[in-house]
């Protein structure tokens, strides 16, 4: 199977971060909130239609950035999320939550309102956490 292409809505909207064994990791440009995607390398549509290795693989790349969130980005919420209603590939949200941020408790959809993004500093320090801790493969 020849790599996919990520979407381009998705390339607007994030960084490049680099990749699991499965997924393409992202970063939305927002950086209100540390709000990651993942982008399985499947051209199926739906999470829960992957077959049942493929689908663990994704979780547990899914739990990998969680943990940094946690762990490492001071959030004690995460959401997650995998709805393609607007943008159809397959990806999911693994999001950062704290009672702080500017949403607070509503859904981070039309509900984030616009924020400095990452400088490029950022970007390559949130990078270098998930190649430290979790194997992520540079792009």
């Amino acid at each position: 199977m020849l790599p996919i292409e990520i979407h381009t809505q998705l390339l607007a909207d994030c960084h490049r971060l680099g990749r699991f064994n499965l997924c393409h990791v992202l970063l939305n440009k927002n950086a209100l909130l540390p709000w990651f995607i993942l982008v399985p390398e499947s051209d199926v549509k739906d999470l829960l239609d992957l077959p049942q290795q493929q689908s663990n693989a994704v979780i547990n790349e899914a739990s990998a950035i969680s943990q940094i969130i946690k762990q490492q980005l001071g959030c004690p919420k995460i959401n997650f999320a995998a709805i393609g209603n607007i943008v159809p590939q397959l990806h999911l949200h693994v999001v950062g939550r704290r009672p702080d941020d500017p949403c607070w408790p509503a859904p981070v959809w039309g509900n984030l309102p616009d924020g400095p993004g990452y400088n490029s500093e950022r970007v390559a320090e949130i990078t270098d956490l998930l190649v430290r801790h979790h194997a992520m493969r540079r792009v």
